[in-house]
């Protein structure tokens, strides 16, 4: 099978920590044909899309992670499975290649879905499920925040776009900076950020569950650094083994018919203690963390699945 993955450049993969190669290193293992799709190459001509790929030899090779063939154009045709990888923020042009990629017929697979995509906020659409995330606000004007912030004492505030832990605050009621901040990210309290009450769980550290099909597929606890608050592995947080719990089942088990219904296949959720954080639909992580922490290979079960999901179509 042809196997295009839409993704940043080539050159700003990190081969040790890029959950994009593992997948790519998956299918050509599996002897599938792996095509790189850089932003751009998606072309809709009379209705019919085309594809300005290169096709690429995946490996764990720090120096050379791919063995580059010539630049091949793809017909819709000729493809079978598309992953959609490119990372945050979700702009303009994220949005413009979903729309072209809703022009793919049924019988190919995307993951994940381009409607469903454009469909979850990763931070804002869990905020639906409030038997499962912390008490929440989303706003933007002063006295809304301000008010949240007496009311809860301990908040974390970030905007509704942002990735990677950037631009995330623990704030206390009473500090001298919490004016400062909530103007920063609320740019003069003209734009929608999210504050949510501060789980204390959290100095444990948030854990990361891969679901694959609504199902759990591994999971890696990422605990902070000494001198920062937030867990993230971009904000130097280090992976720790864990387990999904009867909680985390729960959990799951709120959102599994929902990420069906939007054909959202492979998703990260963010869990802090009982409570959910996030959903992440673009481009899932913490994959070969996972690997490394329990010695195996869960990009396989990914590329089964996408073989399974051409033979349903």
């Amino acid at each position: 099978m042809n196997y295009v993955f839409l993704m940043d450049p080539l050159g700003s993969v990190n081969v040790k920590k890029d959950t994009s190669l593992a997948l790519m290193v998956g299918a050509h293992r599996k002897g599938h044909n792996v095509y790189f799709l850089p932003d751009g190459g998606t072309v809709l001509k009379g209705g019919r899309l085309q594809f300005q790929t290169v096709k690429v030899t995946p490996q764990y090779d720090v120096e050379h992670p791919f063995i580059d063939d010539t630049p091949t154009l793809l017909f819709e045709d000729d493809v079978d499975v598309v992953f959609i990888r490119t990372d945050p923020p979700f702009n303009e042009k994220y949005l413009h290649n979903t729309w072209l990629l809703d022009h793919l017929p049924a019988r190919v697979a995307v993951i994940n879905a381009p409607s469903g995509i454009r469909t979850v906020n990763e931070k804002i659409w869990a905020s639906r499920f409030t038997s499962i995330v912390p008490k929440t606000l989303i706003a933007s004007k002063r006295d809304d925040l301000l008010g949240f912030l007496a009311e809860e004492k301990d908040i974390i505030a970030k905007p509704t776009d942002s990735y990677g832990g950037q631009a995330v605050f623990y704030i206390k009621a009473g500090g001298s900076n919490t004016n400062v901040i909530l103007e920063t990210l609320t740019d003069n309290w003209q734009r929608d950020i999210i504050a949510q009450k501060y789980v204390p769980a959290a100095a444990e550290g948030d854990k990361r569950i891969l679901l694959l099909d609504g199902e759990p597929l591994g999971a890696v606890l990422r605990l902070h650094s000494e001198d920062d608050h937030r867990n993230n592995f971009f904000s130097g947080g280090k992976p720790l083994a864990t387990q999904v719990t009867a909680r985390d089942r729960e959990i799951i088990g709120v959102l599994k018919p929902e990420l069906a219904k939007l054909g959202l296949y492979f998703v990260g959720i963010d869990i802090i203690g009982d409570y959910l954080i996030e959903v992440n639909v673009t481009s899932p992580t913490c994959l070969q963390e996972m690997n490394r922490l329990y010695d195996k290979q869960l990009e396989d079960d990914v590329i089964r699945f996408s073989e399974e999901l051409v033979g349903n179509n």
